[in-house]
């Protein structure tokens, strides 16, 4: 069993994590650090999956392998930002079911409002990995993962670039059983809900816009 936050500290991930910070890194090479990045956390959250065996022919000779069980996992993208974890992801688990779960931050009252919500069936009988790069107040990612275990899902975990203790803490209330795998917890929020020191806006970082 997952611990109920993991910081992924290796060095790849994070040399990649401070050029992602650093303000002087261009929309291109942000939205390539972040493919990368999502890859190697990928391997993280996806630790101790359900396995089994299948009989398979090699050059030499048969032999019962290990393979996934079960039905095939669903990454849960929270947009707009949650696409670039969600690209590099798909990369290494490219048999993966998607699903999208819309939702923005209402900027006076710092609450999350939904938008859109299309996500793959039988999600009581898969994995759920949902994917967004910043967990800052969480109060967004805990409305998708509302959403989420209305649409059935039972086996949640979250992944992020970056955390703040403040949504580690309002995740961990609302919803202990979902672990949460990071790149770091940063210091605080600023009186504006954004990490610090952090990596600004994702979503405007990764798409060139303001």
């Amino acid at each position: 069993m997952l611990e109920h936050l993991t910081v992924v500290t290796h060095p790849l991930v994070q040399h990649k994590l401070t050029l992602m910070r650093d303000k002087a890194t261009s929309t291109a090479e942000f939205r390539q650090l972040l493919r990368e990045i999502s890859q190697l956390l990928a391997y993280e959250v996806t630790r101790e999956l359900d396995m089994t065996t299948k009989r398979i022919e090699t050059p030499m000779q048969p032999m019962d392998a290990p393979v996934l069980a079960g039905k095939k996992l669903a990454l849960i993208s929270i947009l707009r930002a949650g696409n670039g974890l969600l690209d590099g992801v798909l990369e290494l688990i490219p048999s993966a079911r998607v699903g999208f779960v819309g939702l923005y931050r209402d900027e006076d009252t710092l609450e999350p409002v939904q938008y859109y919500f299309k996500v793959p069936e039988s999600l009581e009988d898969r994995l759920v990995i949902a994917v967004d790069p910043m967990l800052a107040t969480g109060n967004s990612s805990v409305a998708a993962i509302d959403l989420l275990k209305k649409a059935g899902a039972t086996n949640i975990r979250f992944l992020c670039l970056l955390a703040s203790p403040e949504g580690v803490e309002t995740m961990k209330a609302a919803h202990p059983d979902v672990p949460i795998v990071t790149a770091s917890v940063d210091e605080s929020l600023n009186d504006k809900g954004y990490i610090i020191p952090g990596l600004g806006d994702a979503g405007d970082r990764m798409f060139g816009t303001k």
